[in-house]
């Protein structure tokens, strides 16, 4: 008896899935569903859904979909927000990063420590608005500035920061080339150590099949590894307590420590760490809709950056109070660099348990791998946010890796004749790096700061002055750099009107970032706002 129902209901069932697929949807869901499947088949993300790692709410089930609940703070839910950050920190922690710590030291003593107290603190405060903007918006700086700018700028901004990225990739090369020169007793060449170090993106590339979890327990691991060599030296050289404590706490800047303060400040914020903070905090599974989780993840973050640059202000300190302690006021102290930092310790310390040359080559050596990684992640997200790829990570990977060794090889064969020319790379590359922090951390300002993109989570005017007097501090900071160097440098009539001509380009592009402000943003973003807004 049951048997004719159950076939009429069947038939039914095939009737109404076929008149379901022979009638158009209504033209608003039509357009929502085809807009969605074009965003999913045409853009690139930084993270797929399936990498993404899920937030687990352990507390209070029933509210977890409140819009305005925050559960409480859970040590738990810390630990599985724990990784962007230190990621992020292994900038404060390269090799150039470390010259400058070493140079500051051997040069100026302990009296710019305070700088890099208040250098680290203006870093964690850009680096905490590049995580509200990816956290916020769910897209990271560069898919942003992709959308916001016209075309011609964003493509001037990619250039930007794939030059600064190059920049710096070259010193971590040749700063863990370096590392592996000392550690073999000189048998590896330079050219040796970048080719060994050039490898490194197909470890990562391994370490990514695994998952984010385990790329952050790797950086960990090095981190831990320079934190564990330094603070070995420091405990070895038994630089002055009190002098550390006045360094930190009472300011001092001299005429002939000008140049280290600079180059503390200067070396704090990285133009690609910017764009790539924006990318990491994706990899945690958070609806940007949904306001409460919105809260929480930046609270979460806040507290992991916070953890991660007090580690590294810690090392950063061990390695200048070391370099004070043992060659302040030495005729060595104006010739001291990363290629013979290990050579002059050795000589003022000898060999102890452990030989504190290979202590230093050890601890530069994590500083050099762990950057060069993330200098891979941030040019892949830096590439694919500008450009839109739609490709593989590895084929993402290799393209970023290859714009930066091919010249590291150059230099290395080039400048590998004497310590001397490579201080003077150094210092062309920093000056490289310090013309592209605008180009970061004006986009970055002005995004965080708009509603239109932001929603309710846009940053207050006193933050946004706080901000902006970081940001042009920190230029100005730069700039004299810049024209310090180029003063020393610039010979000839034809190279002035070139290096003037291209001034004139580089203040004028400035100048239209910091008036783009006010303008409206891309159709997309509005949109994706106001879904988020009703």
């Amino acid at each position: 008896m049951s048997s004719p129902s159950g076939v009429e209901d069947s038939k039914e069932d095939e009737k109404d899935e076929e008149s379901n697929r022979l009638l158009p949807l209504p033209s608003s869901a039509q357009s929502q569903s085809q807009s969605l499947r074009s965003e999913e088949d045409s853009d690139e993300v930084a993270f797929e859904a399936r990498e993404k790692i899920l937030i687990v709410d352990v507390e209070e089930p029933d509210s977890i979909d409140a819009v305005d609940y925050v559960p409480p703070f859970s040590w738990r839910k810390l630990w599985l927000f724990t990784g962007p950050g230190f990621l992020m920190s292994i900038a404060f922690l390269d090799p150039g990063n470390l010259e400058g710590d070493l140079q500051a030291g051997a040069i100026a003593g302990y009296s710019l420590l305070w700088l890099l107290m208040w250098a680290t603190l203006m870093g964690l405060l850009i680096q905490m608005l590049s995580a509200r903007v990816g956290v916020a918006t769910g897209r990271h700086l560069a898919e942003l500035c992709r959308d916001e700018y016209s075309n011609w700028a964003r493509y001037v901004l990619w250039f930007m920061a794939e030059v600064a990225l190059i920049g710096a990739d070259i010193q971590e090369v040749i700063g863990s080339a370096i590392a592996i020169q000392i550690l073999s007793n000189g048998i590896l060449p330079l050219w040796a150590g970048v080719l060994i170090t050039a490898s490194d993106c197909f470890m990562f590339l391994f370490l990514e099949n695994y998952g984010v979890r385990k790329l952050e327990g790797v950086f960990a691991v090095l981190i831990a590894t320079m934190a564990l060599s330094f603070a070995w030296m420091f405990g070895d050289t038994k630089p002055s307590g009190k002098e550390l404590l006045k360094g930190i706490l009472i300011p001092r800047l001299g005429s002939k420590t000008i140049r280290q303060a600079v180059g503390v400040v200067g070396c704090v914020i990285m133009p690609h760490n910017v764009f790539l903070h924006s990318a990491l905090v994706l990899s945690r599974k958070i609806d940007p809709q949904k306001k409460a989780r919105v809260q929480e993840a930046l609270t979460y973050y806040s507290i992991e950056s916070s953890v991660a640059l007090f580690v590294t202000f810690m090392i950063n300190l061990f390695v200048t109070t070391v370099f004070a302690k043992g060659f302040y006021g030495t005729p060595q102290a104006n010739s001291i660099g990363l290629v013979n930092a290990g050579q002059y310790l050795e000589e003022k310390y000898g060999g102890g348990l452990f030989p504190i040359l290979y202590i230093w080559g050890i601890g530069l050596l994590a500083a050099g791998q762990s950057s060069t990684i993330t200098g891979t992640y941030a040019g892949q997200f830096i590439m694919g946010g500008f450009l839109n790829l739609r490709l593989k990570k590895w084929t993402r990977a290799l393209i970023t890796r290859g714009f930066a060794i091919i010249p590291t090889i150059i230099v290395a064969i080039i400048f590998n004749t004497s310590e001397g020319s490579l201080d003077i790379l150094n210092e062309w590359l920093n000056v490289l790096q310090s013309m592209q922090i605008p180009f970061a951390l004006i986009p970055l300002l002005t995004l965080v700061a708009k509603e239109q993109i932001m929603g309710v989570f846009k940053i207050g005017p006193v933050l946004e002055r706080l901000a902006w007097t970081v940001a042009v501090l920190v230029i100005l900071i730069n700039g004299y750099l810049l024209i310090d160097f180029l003063k020393s440098e610039v010979k000839g009539l034809l190279f002035g009107f070139l290096i003037g001509s291209g001034a004139v380009a580089y203040v004028s592009f400035i100048i239209y970032l910091v008036f783009r402000c006010g303008t409206s943003p891309s159709n997309g973003l509005s949109l994706e706002l106001s879904e988020r807004i009703t």
